[in-house]
């Protein structure tokens, strides 16, 4: 890492050129305000530093940054390098499957080379921070899966895999993926379905065998302002897996407070108590979106959640007893 050393020229033309295309040394000279022949010593230095910088000749050719035999050296601001030491921090806490040693490790690395002003920074940061995970263990998901998705989504590149419905049935699917979406501890594909000529959201834990086609993905324009809110829309328009109703001893506006901006119906109904409709794909998110509320509550739908609660309670008494 290079921090003060390293001019802001130079950070920002190798952040162009991370970008998925080709850049002509006129259009890099003109958006950084230099000559062209200063564009060319940059890549040099560039190179030097480890970055394997391409050119291709010809009226369609350019500079690009293609992907190189090792990891060369970083080149961040100070912003940028708290930034990703406290992203590393979260993700030892995420569900993708062995990204918290892996998370563990480049933190090592990073705060090793960082400048003590930044040391004390992130240290103080993670020293206030308290983390806590009500909802339990999420579902793992392969690094490497996201990897290819990702990879797919910035080159625009059709993918085939193979995808475990909740039912367990399995089927194959050819597919034009536009967004990652992380939500709670879960990650969803929001793709362009093929074969069936729709759209389609697909948890990333239940893909397998992911393979990058090479074929292009076509441009599309989502049906709704973007992907977080296409997909929340979609998946409230099915029908819910379980849904219960819920009379909970707190007021309306408390409750609102404690679920966040979530799709919950409320009603009140009386003074101090309030109504509510869930839903989720499981009993046991349900059951903790009750229980985080920290409150008295009557459960009148459905029967296997009256069901979960009661064996839940049986184990927390034996564990406590």
């Amino acid at each position: 890492m290079l921090g003060g050393m390293t001019s802001g020229r130079l950070l920002a033309l190798l952040s162009l050129l991370q970008t998925p295309r080709e850049w002509p040394g006129s259009e890099l000279a003109q958006r950084l305000e230099v000559s062209p022949r200063t564009i060319r010593r940059d890549v040099e230095r560039l190179r030097d530093l480890g970055y394997p910088v391409r050119a291709t000749m010809g009226a369609e050719g350019g500079y690009r940054l293609a992907a190189g035999t090792a990891m060369p050296p970083l080149l961040l601001d100070d912003e940028e390098a708290v930034a990703i030491a406290v992203g590393l921090r979260t993700a030892t806490r995420q569900p993708v499957t062995g990204i918290g040693e892996a998370s563990v490790r480049a933190l090592a690395k990073l705060e090793q080379v960082l400048p003590s002003r930044l040391r004390r920074r992130v240290a103080a940061l993670g020293a206030a921070t308290v983390p806590v995970d009500l909802a339990g263990d999420g579902p793992g998901v392969d690094p490497e899966h996201l990897a290819s998705i990702a990879g797919a989504i910035a080159n625009r590149e059709r993918l085939r895999f193979h995808y475990r419905a909740a039912d367990g049935s399995q089927s194959r699917r050819h597919v034009e993926p536009t967004a990652l979406v992380p939500s709670g501890r879960r990650w969803y594909l929001l793709a362009f379905d093929v074969e069936r000529d729709d759209w389609r959201v697909f948890r990333v834990d239940r893909v397998e065998r992911v393979l990058a086609t090479g074929a292009r993905a076509a441009v599309r324009e989502l049906p709704a302002v973007d992907a977080a809110t296409y997909m929340r829309e979609r998946m409230l328009s099915g029908p819910p897996v379980y849904q219960a109703e819920v009379t909970v001893d707190l007021p309306l506006r408390a409750v609102r407070e404690r679920l966040g901006d979530t799709p919950e119906e409320l009603r009140e109904v009386g003074e101090g108590r309030t109504w509510l409709r869930t839903h989720a794909d499981t009993l046991e998110y349900v059951a903790f979106r009750i229980v985080l509320l920290g409150c008295d509550f009557e459960v009148h739908t459905p029967v296997e959640l009256v069901a979960y609660l009661r064996d839940l309670r049986s184990r927390i008494d034996r564990a406590v007893g």
